[in-house]
This record gives structure tokens, C-alpha cells and sequence, in this order.
């Protein structure tokens, strides 16, 4: 059974994700924040890291690079909902969601979701799909 950890600071976005990967058969564990899903992960690996972007403090992104440093056997799924699709580059004071995941992506995400996404997408995204 593959083992994820899901990192956002919504509650109901963790809840939600939970529950859906949980009646697939995943275990499934929570974290609010990027520093709590790293302490997370270093006292229990996952197999995949399931991270929103725009979260206080710590950024998604500076997440990701650490995950993908310390951890680079982990599968690492972003997710962004925030901002508009102009914008295919990353800029650090741009908020679009394409920006972010485009960042994400080049941080060491392996694959990238807009919220809001379809179970299959995750799924897939989770899979290598």
C-alpha cells in the first residue's frame, strides 16, 4: 500500500483529499504546513507528497526544493488553485496559478494539478500517469 502525505494549510482541502485517497486504498497522512510535512516526512517516509503552493510562511515551492533534496526517491504531486493562466513563466510577485506550477515543476514537483481536480487526476498524478 503506497503511503502519501498531503500538505495544505485548508483543512477541508486535506480532509477532502484524505478521504478520497483513503476509499482508493492509500494510507494517508496530514500536514498543515511545509516545515510540518518535512518533520513529517522525516519521521515517517511517504511514497508520495501531495503539496498546495500558496501557503503562509513557508511557500510551497521552497517545500518542494527541500522534499526533492532530502527525499528524492519521493513522488512529489503540486497542487495551486490561486490566480489566473496568463502567465507560463515563473515570477516571483506573479499570482497565477500556471506561474506557480510552472515553479513548482522546476523545483522538483514530478506532476502538477489545478485545482480543483477530478479524482481520476490525482490518481493519475499519485501513479506516474
Amino acid at each position: 500500500m503506497k503511503s502519501i502525505l498531503i500538505i495544505d494549510d485548508e483543512e477541508a482541502v486535506r480532509l477532502a483529499l484524505k478521504r478520497v485517497l483513503e476509499r482508493a486504498g492509500y494510507a494517508v497522512r496530514l500536514a498543515s504546513s511545509g516545515p510540518e510535512g518535512l518533520q513529517a516526512l522525516r519521521a515517517q517516509r511517504a511514497d508520495v507528497v501531495i503539496t498546495d503552493i500558496v501557503m503562509p510562511k513557508v511557500h510551497g515551492v521552497e517545500t518542494i526544493k527541500a522534499i526533492a533534496q532530502e527525499f528524492p526517491q519521493v513522488r512529489i504531486v503540486a497542487i495551486s488553485g490561486g490566480g489566473n493562466f496568463a502567465v507560463n513563466e515563473y515570477k516571483p510577485n506573479a499570482i497565477t496559478t500556471t506561474a506557480y506550477l510552472t515553479a513548482a515543476q522546476a523545483a522538483g514537483a514530478h506532476a502538477v494539478l489545478t485545482k480543483p481536480f477530478e479524482t481520476r487526476d490525482v490518481l493519475l498524478a499519485i501513479n506516474g500517469g
